[in-house]
């Protein structure tokens, strides 16, 4: 039962490494490429800001999915027996 803990604990660390991972680079690219669309046409700032803004909390969202995913494989664990 210990290694069954151990290798979910390992498994849910992994998951919120590579999420944290995955935010910080695509959050990266994302603003380079929104810097790059608004100092090419400043005067579509306002949309692109907009549809960042949309962006950003789909990101959200599905960050907090995961960390619903993550509780439950914590404290209702189906492999433990």
């Amino acid at each position: 039962m210990e290694s069954i803990l151990v290798a979910t604990l390992d498994c849910i660390g992994t998951m919120i490494g590579f999420m944290f991972l995955g935010f910080g680079i695509g959050i990266g690219i994302l603003g380079s490429k929104v810097a790059e669309a608004v100092g090419r046409n400043p005067e579509t700032k306002s949309d692109i800001v907009h549809s960042v803004m949309t962006i950003l909390i789909v990101i959200a969202i599905f960050l907090l999915i995961l960390f619903a995913f993550v509780f439950l494989l914590l404290f209702y664990n189906p492999l433990v027996v």
